[in-house]
C-alpha cells in the first residue's frame, strides 16, 4: 500500500533553451520503470506530483514538464513561440533529452487530454497506452458551449461577460486583447471575468471575480486567452479527423456526467471512435470533483493490471 504513496521527484531542471523558452521537468518513481508522459491542464496551468498518485513508484517512471509559460517554466507568461505544435515538440524533445526509448504511457486530462491525444497521433509508434480524464477536444463543439451554449444555464453570467462588447463579437479575442494590454485595469478585468468563467460553470450559486488577482493569475490567463483566441492553434475538428492513426491504442477515458466545462459528448464521441477504450461515466457534477479524483485513481490502477 505505501508504493502508492506521492512518488519523491529524482530529476529535474530544464530543458536547454528553444526560442527563448527554458521547459521546466521533473520525474519521481522509479528510474528503470515503466515511463509514463503527463500533460497538465490549462492551457496555462502547471504540474503536480499529485498527477501521479495512481502510480506504483516501485515500477513507473512518470515524467511531468510544464508548458511553455506556464508553471515553472521561463519566461512566465511567455506567449511568443508558444503554440500547439511547439509543446508537442517540447514533450518530444523532453523523452529524447531524458533517453527514453521504450513506448510510453500518456496522462492527461481536460487541456491535458488534447495533448496527449495529439501527441499520440503525432507519434503513434511511441505511444503504449492512453489514460484520459475531462476530454476536451478542442473542436467547433467546445468552443461553441464555452462561448455560447453554456449561457443558456449562465445568462447572467454571461450578460456580464459580454458587457461593452457588441453582440457577435469573439468573446475570447476580446478578452485576450485585455489580457495582452499594458493598461493593469485591463488584465485584472480579463482575469476576473472570462479568467474566471470556466470556474463558475457548473456551480449552482456562481459568481465571477477574484479577490486578489496576483501576476501568476495574469500569467496563466494570458496563456490560455491567447491559445483560446486562436482556437487552440488547430485545424477545424483536428484530433478527429486523425482519429484513425490511434485506433489501436488502448485508452482508458474518465469523465463526469455533469461537467459543465467540457460536455460529455466529447468524451463519448471519442471512446466511439477508439474500438481499444472504456469509457467509464462518473455520478458527478463539476469538471473536478473528489468522486471523480477517487474514480480515476482506481481506475488507472485497473487499467494498468490489464
Amino acid at each position: 500500500m505505501f508504493n502508492w504513496f506521492s512518488p519523491k521527484v529524482y530529476n529535474e531542471g530544464y530543458l536547454p533553451e528553444e526560442d527563448g523558452h527554458q521547459v521546466w521537468f521533473m520525474e519521481a518513481g522509479c528510474k528503470s520503470g515503466k515511463p509514463v508522459l503527463v500533460f497538465h491542464g490549462g492551457p496555462g496551468g502547471g504540474s503536480g506530483l499529485h498527477h501521479a498518485a495512481a502510480f506504483d513508484r516501485r515500477r513507473y517512471r512518470i515524467i511531468f514538464f510544464d508548458q511553455r509559460g506556464s508553471g515553472r517554466s521561463l519566461p512566465a507568461g511567455e506567449t511568443a513561440h508558444n503554440t500547439t505544435a511547439l509543446l508537442l515538440h517540447d514533450a518530444a524533445r523532453l523523452l529524447d533529452y531524458l533517453s527514453v526509448k521504450e513506448k510510453v504511457i500518456l496522462l492527461g486530462g481536460s487541456w491535458g487530454s488534447t495533448l496527449a491525444l495529439l501527441f499520440a497521433e503525432k507519434y503513434p509508434e511511441h505511444v503504449e497506452s492512453l489514460l484520459l480524464s475531462k476530454i476536451f477536444l478542442a473542436d467547433e463543439t467546445a468552443a461553441d458551449w464555452v462561448d455560447g451554449i453554456s449561457g443558456w444555464f449562465y445568462p447572467d453570467i454571461m450578460d456580464q461577460l459580454r458587457q461593452g462588447i457588441p453582440d457577435g463579437a469573439d468573446l475570447p479575442g476580446r478578452y485576450a486583447e485585455m489580457i495582452n494590454s499594458s493598461d493593469l485595469s485591463d488584465q485584472v478585468r480579463a482575469v476576473s471575468l472570462y479568467g474566471c468563467y470556466e470556474r463558475v460553470l457548473g456551480q449552482l450559486s456562481p459568481h465571477l471575480g477574484k479577490e486578489e488577482v496576483t501576476l501568476a493569475d495574469v500569467n496563466s490567463a494570458k496563456i490560455y486567452l491567447n491559445y483560446a483566441a486562436a482556437s487552440f492553434m488547430l485545424k477545424p475538428d483536428q484530433i478527429m479527423n486523425n482519429i484513425d492513426r490511434i485506433r489501436h491504442l488502448p485508452a482508458l477515458i474518465v469523465h463526469n456526467r455533469l461537467d459543465m466545462v467540457c460536455p460529455l459528448i466529447g468524451a463519448w464521441r471519442l471512446h466511439k471512435a477508439l474500438p481499444a477504450s472504456k469509457l467509464v461515466i462518473v455520478p458527478e457534477k463539476g469538471h473536478v470533483g473528489p468522486l471523480m479524483s477517487r474514480t480515476l485513481k482506481k481506475e488507472i490502477k485497473n487499467f494498468l493490471k490489464r
